[in-house]
Formats: structure tokens, sequence, C-alpha cells
């Protein structure tokens, strides 16, 4: 196949740049500083929720968890449905219309008092995103060649950071100037949840529909999601270097999208960092991010894929050290800044070298599926064991060194995919 023009390329693009802004506004820097602040009255940081005691911060924690383990189950139904009947783009519409419209509803969570607002609109807009993705992610090798998916890949994320860095600076705008922090927020809630929903609609005009599978169900088209799931494992255990690149994906993904949702959390609880500076800080993140993306897909070029993520994997490490020793505002924004260099380029190359490495088929929303379902299942278990040490520890610096270990982990299994692949390489030299 060709790669698709231009103006889809930059349409399929564009949904990056619209949803993003869920990711930075949302999961990352206002919403997480905005519900620890109203959800903490005179030092007490605890709430009750459905009638049980929780640390703030650790019931948003489970609260992600909880909307991203329903994802992972919902996730197989509907890409087997997309499969079948062509109609991902439906999907995305759908889902992104829900997201919106719940991004929005938390402009009447105003504390403890309405909790439950707060938790059912955060768990709605968190189903939305990820399940949007899904059918998002799955159109990339319909549309570009293996050679070109590097880079398209890297430009949608590159479109997202910038995207959602123009809203993060109108947001700041109401931030600095509003009188009423509380209400400056929630007018930023507001204004994600139009973003979203208003931009999206470009990508949702130059996307075709999707392409349908040729076989019918074999089941009723409910349960084939799961036994789409199932062949695309049996049909991994015929390609080792897929094998061990998603099981190395599913460990070190799991610090990656903890940190990712944590970090606004850290900063606000460890360091008692002001929400301004927390704002800003992330914003840095995304700036960088955007050169990171780019920086790998370049390294991927001249080094390898693999090779690259195992260089990047090593730099989260590090990371994930030097967070643990922090006790300052300027090391913090030290570790911010290379947070953004490997944050855009560690998700940018794995979404394309799972696709590279996938073999030719019509169902890409099934495998799609596998690897979203496999990335789901590595935030619940990360975002799990991080709201659970800091509970039975009470100290959220210790959540941090489990971190360390799923990135540790992740890099070995890694270097297990680059021997797979160059015994791979070296059998098809010899025929």
């Amino acid at each position: 196949m060709q790669t698709a023009s231009k103006k889809i390329v930059n349409g399929w693009a564009m949904y990056d740049w619209a949803n993003s802004v869920y990711n930075l506004v949302i999961t990352s820097t206002i919403f997480p500083a905005y519900y620890e602040s109203v959800t903490k009255i005179g030092g007490d940081d605890t709430v009750v929720f459905l009638g049980r005691k929780f640390v703030n911060t650790a019931l948003y924690n489970y609260a992600i968890a909880f909307a991203i383990l329903l994802v992972a189950i919902l996730i197989p139904i509907l890409s087997s449905i997309a499969d079948y009947k062509g109609n991902k783009k439906n999907f995305m519409r759908f889902f992104c219309t829900t997201g919106s419209i719940a991004c929005a509803c938390l402009f009447f969570f105003t504390g403890k008092m309405n909790l439950g607002i707060g938790i059912a609109c955060v768990v709605i807009a968190c189903i939305s995103f990820w399940s949007s993705l899904v059918f998002y992610n799955s159109y990339l090798p319909e549309i570009a060649e293996e050679k070109d998916q590097d880079m398209v890949s890297a430009k949608g994320f590159t479109m997202g950071y910038i995207g959602s860095v123009i809203l993060q600076i109108i947001c700041l705008v109401f931030v600095f100037t509003m009188k009423d922090g509380a209400l400056a927020a929630r007018i930023s809630f507001v204004l994600v949840g139009l973003w979203w929903l208003g931009f999206a609609q470009i990508t949702f005009n130059r996307l075709p529909i999707g392409v349908a599978s040729i076989s019918r169900p074999e089941k009723n088209i409910f349960a084939n999601g799961f036994m789409e799931l199932k062949k695309v494992f049996n049909q991994l255990k015929e390609m080792p270097v897929l094998k061990r690149f998603l099981t190395s994906f599913f460990f070190y993904n799991m610090g990656v999208q903890t940190v990712m949702l944590a970090a606004a959390l850290f900063g606000a609880k460890e360091l008692n960092m002001p929400t301004k500076n927390l704002i800003l800080t992330i914003l840095i993140i995304q700036l960088v991010a955007i050169a990171g993306a780019y920086l790998m897909a370049k390294l991927a070029s001249k080094f390898g894929n693999l090779q690259v993520l195992a260089f990047v994997v090593v730099l989260w490490i590090f990371i994930c050290m030097a967070a643990y020793l922090t006790t300052t505002t300027i090391q913090f924004y030290f570790i911010a800044a290379a947070v953004g260099i490997v944050m855009g380029g560690i998700q940018s190359l794995s979404r394309s070298t799972y696709s590279k490495l996938m073999p030719e088929t019509k169902d890409t929303a099934s495998f799609f599926s596998f690897y979203d379902v496999t990335e789901k299942i590595a935030i619940v278990i990360g975002l799990f064991t991080f709201g659970l040490l800091e509970e039975l520890t009470g100290n959220m610096r210790n959540s941090v060194l489990a971190i360390m270990v799923f990135f540790i982990i992740g890099l070995v299994l890694l270097f297990t995919t680059i021997s797979a692949q160059k015994r791979s390489d070296k059998n098809l030299n010899s025929l």
C-alpha cells in the first residue's frame, strides 16, 4: 500500500491535536491539582466515597484504574464490531462526544460535598478517551506504509503536544488573571470539552470510515471480540519478536503511564508545589516532548526501533531514581524536562514499532485492540500499585520505586526482544 494523501494524514493527526487537551489539562495538570486542593480541607486529605474512607490521591488513582479496567473489557467488543462493520470512525465519534461532555461537566464538581460528580465525570471521560484511541491507532497501518509509520506516528503525537500546549496557555490566562482560582480551573474543564469535540470534526470529515473485514463473526458479534483477541494471542506464538515486544511494552508502559497520571499529584503532595507552578512544569514537559518525539523517530531510522526504545527505558530508570531523591522545586523542574524528552519518544515509537511488527491484515482494529488491552491492563496495575503503596506506607515516594522496578523488567525484556529479532533476521538471510 501507499501512504495516504497529506490531507488524510493531517486529518488523522488532528485527532491527537483535539484529544490531547484531555491528557494534559484533565489527567496531568489542572484537574489533579484542583482535585487535590478541593478534597483537602484543613490538612485533612481523606475523603469518603461509597461508604469507605480513602486518602484523596489514592482514590483518584483507584478511580482512573477502574475506568481503564472497564476500557480493557470494552475494547475487544467494540473493535470486533468495528472490524466486521468497517465503521470504526463512528465509534471514534461516539466516544469523542461522550468524553467531551464529561470533561465539560467537571465544571459542576466543587469538592468533598459533591465528590461523586467529580469521580463519575473523570471515569466517563477516561473511558471515552482511551476507547476512542483504539480506533484512532488502528488507522495508522491503513493510512501509512511501513517506512512512513514512524514519522506519521510522531506527527500525531507532535500535533497533540502543540494543540494541548495552546489550550493550556489559554487556561493559564484564566488561572493567573482570575481571583477565584477554583472557578478558573472549572472554566478550563469546559474549554477542554469544547476543544476536543470541535477540532475532532476535522478528523471525522477527512478519515475514511474504515476497512471492513471480509469474514463474518464465528459467534455473535459481541463475543467475537474476545475470540479475535484469542486469535491474535495464538498468532503471537508464531511471532516471537512481536510477542517479546508486547511483554516488554506491558511492563515499561506501567511506568510511563503511571508517571504521566501521577506526576502532578506527586509535585503537589510531596513538594507542596503551588498549582500554578505545577501547570508551568507540565507545560515545559509538553514543549520538550515535541522535540523528543521527532528525535526518537530520527534515531530509530538510524539505529533501529528496539535499540532506541531500550535506550529510552534506561533514561526512564534514571529519572525514577532522581524523582525518589528529589526534595526541591528546582530539582523537580529538571526532572520534568528529562521526562518531556523521553515521554513523547517512547509513546510514539512504541505505537509505530508495534505497527511495523504486525502481520499484514485487514483486521487492524483487532490487533490494535490487543495492543490497547495490554496497555490498559498495565496502567491498571501501575496505578493500583502506586495508590496502594501510598496508602500502606504513607509516602508517595515509595510508589516511585515500584515504577522503577517496572522499567527495569521492561528493559530486560526489550533486550530479549532485540535478541529474538537478530535471530529472526539471521534465519531470513540464510534462506
